[in-house]
């Protein structure tokens, strides 16, 4: 048996297991609740204090949407067998979900629905020493590319296939790296610890340039096990796709930079 022969046989093992309809309803019914949960937070928001955003709620059900189709359904089947498909779930959740997501304002609608005292232990716990090291946009960026590149060029995109605990670290990671790599470059939410505009622009620069080269060493030398026309698609969506994802944060991020240079223009 060669290797993409043993990779296919143990992804085929890792989708017997979640066939199951046990994992897979509680898989769903998680994001079902993500977005009940949300929507109840938003309406109790909308009764204590002012209206809550419609479209902050169409964002964060768009979010979960898109991270249930890279875990859940013939995508995240497909995943395990073809690399192309496995970088259009990697989008999905790395980089659409956690954008849509953040823009939806979590946290802020969180601090809303929670009572004084539980609203000061978030409070707390978001100024800590922990979470101002994680929010700051050099180590988010380390943990989100630095971890594609860790998967990408060692034999661990080729390990995860053959361990179901580890492919489901593997995508909680993405997702959460994800998340915190773009809540550190755009504000939505409130944020303590704020870095400069500038200090998250050249650090963002740094991060596209790894991203690209990554997408393009991966159509160039795909990683272990991965045949090289599913490297060249997969290289090619990673890149493509990555940087539309990436042109929307450009955009937020100079819009929140020239809000924040002439406040004066959006005072009325």
């Amino acid at each position: 048996m060669n290797i993409n022969d043993h990779i296919h046989h143990g992804a085929g093992d890792l989708i017997s297991h979640k066939d199951g309809i046990v994992p897979l309803l509680i898989l769903s019914l998680s994001f079902l609740l993500l977005v009940v949960m949300y929507i109840f937070a938003a309406n109790l928001s909308s009764r204590r204090y002012k209206q809550w955003p419609l479209h902050r709620t169409v964002l964060w059900s768009l979010g979960v949407m898109c991270a249930a189709a890279a875990l859940i359904g013939p995508l995240a089947n497909h995943a395990q067998m073809d690399f192309t498909d496995h970088m259009i779930s990697h989008l999905l959740l790395g980089m659409l979900a956690p954008l849509l997501m953040v823009l939806a304002a979590p946290m802020t609608l969180t601090m809303l629905t929670l009572n004084v005292r539980a609203a000061r232990r978030l409070s707390r716990l978001l100024r800590s020493r922990p979470v101002s090291i994680l929010s700051n946009p050099i180590v988010a960026s380390l943990l989100n590319i630095g971890g594609l590149w860790l998967l990408y060029k060692t034999d661990l995109y080729m390990a995860m296939q053959q361990n179901i605990l580890l492919h489901v670290l593997v995508h909680i990671h993405i997702f959460l790296a994800g998340y915190l790599f773009t809540a550190s470059l755009i504000y939505v939410d409130p944020t303590p610890h704020q870095s400069s505009f500038v200090y998250r622009a050249i650090v963002f620069v740094i991060a596209l340039a790894g991203h690209g080269i990554l997408s393009k060493s991966i159509y160039a030398y795909p990683p272990v096990g991965v045949p090289i026309n599913q490297a060249e698609a997969g290289g090619m969506l990673m890149y493509y796709g990555g940087d539309a994802i990436d042109l929307v944060i450009i955009f937020i991020l100079c819009f929140q930079w020239y809000k924040f240079t002439y406040p004066r223009e959006f005072s009325h």
